[in-house]
């Protein structure tokens, strides 16, 4: 925007002295607390500087002696300035063409700075005290021991900087140049002023803004509360945003834990188990290629379906890293390892159990199980034929034993019931014989009693007998 014509700035004035002579009048007064505290805390400084400057090399004089006469040599200086600032500004002409900054602070910081400078005394002027470091030291230690003591406070310097910001700031957008005729006009329209001050509502915030630099600060402020940026469901401060994110936050992006082997994934945090579960089949597939190397990616795509059907999945998918996932396939080899040579011993067995068939039962044929079953494979044919002369033998074998059982139990009961008779018929003898012929009784019964005991023998060595077919079948 262009600067105002030095014949409008008289005209406003003029009008301004009409106002006061013929009523009196009411100024708002409100201003950007912002811009009036940050002109504020620069004042302290250029005091500073000033007094570092014009005291150095001094053997009689300190910074802290000329304080109080150099702050008010500074509130008279820049307040004239400023009142001529305008009129200056729109008078000055600009050969070089650098872009001058209409902002009221950049306006106020040059003001100081020609103040300081017009201080420094002449050691300072001719020696490198100005570019040297220490010089620096020495205004930041005098600054610190004048706001410990109190020097220069807060809302004092506050005071100042507003009245130089509304004398600088021509274009009034940085304080209220409302005019009002009573109090209760000026009332009502400061509850409505842009530039009425605000407190900010986030906990742990004490910033004072006007209600034009709201939007503002609540785009900045470090304690204002905000959903998380990786959209997970907690809520934090702007300034813990980024460690949030970085460390705790469940939906952080990080790489698959099986990265190291071949997988390349990038997954929230929070969904690293689903990952793992739905993608188990190719974890397994890369680390199954690293083992066996030398083998064709269709042996290791059985080898995984192997696997996937011998161990638990859910144990799988439960694997947090590369190595805990070896182990468990370790062991689901050792097993699969175990079934194979079973099924290899016993495809043998087979063949060799078919070679020792003989050969009329080879030509046999069998018929299907059904009209739709599939035809039979010779191994299969002599198997089933195998199979079926087997169990025609244990029947066989099972009717000769249940006869011979019969009839021995048969005969068994025959003498048993022989024996009881002769018992009987010879205890009547006994009775009548006398004593020596008593011993030859005895010897006859007993004898009498181990042909009896024949009988069950005979049975257990049939039981013997039958039990080994049984084996061998």
């Amino acid at each position: 925007m262009e600067p105002p014509v030095a014949a409008e700035v008289e005209t406003k004035s003029q009008k301004t002295d009409e106002a006061k002579g013929s009523h009196k009048s009411y100024d708002c007064g409100l201003y950007d607390t912002e811009v009036v505290y940050k002109i504020a805390q620069e004042l302290l400084p250029g005091l500073a500087s000033a007094c570092v400057d014009n005291t150095t090399g001094g053997i009689f004089k300190n910074a802290g002696s000329i304080a109080a006469d150099m702050r008010k040599e500074m509130v008279e200086y820049l307040t004239q300035r400023s009142e001529s600032y305008v009129a200056e500004f729109l008078l000055a002409e600009n050969p070089s063409g650098v872009e001058v900054s209409e902002h009221p602070y950049d306006i106020i910081i040059s003001l100081i700075d020609d103040f300081a400078a017009s201080k420094r005394n002449m050691f300072s002027r001719v020696s490198e005290w100005v570019l040297s470091d220490h010089r620096e030291d020495r205004i930041g230690d005098f600054v610190q021991e004048m706001e410990i003591n109190g020097f220069w406070l807060l809302p004092r310097r506050e005071c100042v900087s507003s009245m130089l910001l509304k004398n600088v700031d021509y274009k009034n957008a940085f304080h209220c140049n409302m005019v009002c005729s009573s109090e209760k006009e000026v009332g009502e329209h400061r509850s409505e002023c842009k530039f009425r001050p605000m407190d900010c509502t986030n906990e742990g915030c004490t910033t004072r803004y006007c209600a034009a630099q709201k939007e503002h600060h609540e785009a900045v402020c470090p304690f204002m509360i905000l959903p998380c940026e990786q959209k997970c469901s907690d809520f934090v401060m702007r300034r813990e945003m980024d460690r949030h994110c970085v460390t705790i936050c469940p939906m952080k992006l990080v790489n698959c834990a099986f990265y190291t082997v071949g997988c390349q994934s990038t997954i929230p945090r929070c969904n690293v188990q689903q990952h793992n579960a739905d993608d188990l089949s190719s974890h397994l597939l890369y680390i199954i290629r690293a083992a066996h190397k030398e083998a064709t990616d269709e042996n290791n795509k059985h080898r995984v379906e192997k696997i996937l059907n011998l161990s638990n999945t859910e144990k799988l998918a439960r694997a947090r890293d590369a190595r805990a996932l070896t182990y468990l396939i370790k062991d689901a080899e050792a097993k699969l390892e175990v079934e194979t040579k079973l099924e290899t011993n016993v495809s043998k067995e087979e063949i060799k159990a078919a070679a020792e068939s003989p050969p009329s039962n080879k030509k046999e044929k069998t018929e299907p199980d059904g009209p739709d079953s599939p035809p039979l494979n010779k191994k299969e044919e002599r198997l089933t034929i195998k199979m079926m002369e087997e169990s025609k033998e244990k029947d066989a074998i099972k009717q000769e034993l249940e006869t011979t059982r019969g009839k021995k139990e048969a005969k068994k009961e025959e003498e048993e019931e022989s024996s009881k008779q002769s018992f009987v018929s010879d205890e009547q003898q006994e009775s009548k014989k006398p004593p020596k012929q008593e011993e030859s009784s005895k010897q006859s019964f007993s004898s009498d009693e181990q042909e009896s005991n024949k009988p069950h023998k005979d049975e257990q060595n049939s039981k013997q007998s039958f039990s080994s077919v049984e084996q061998e079948s």
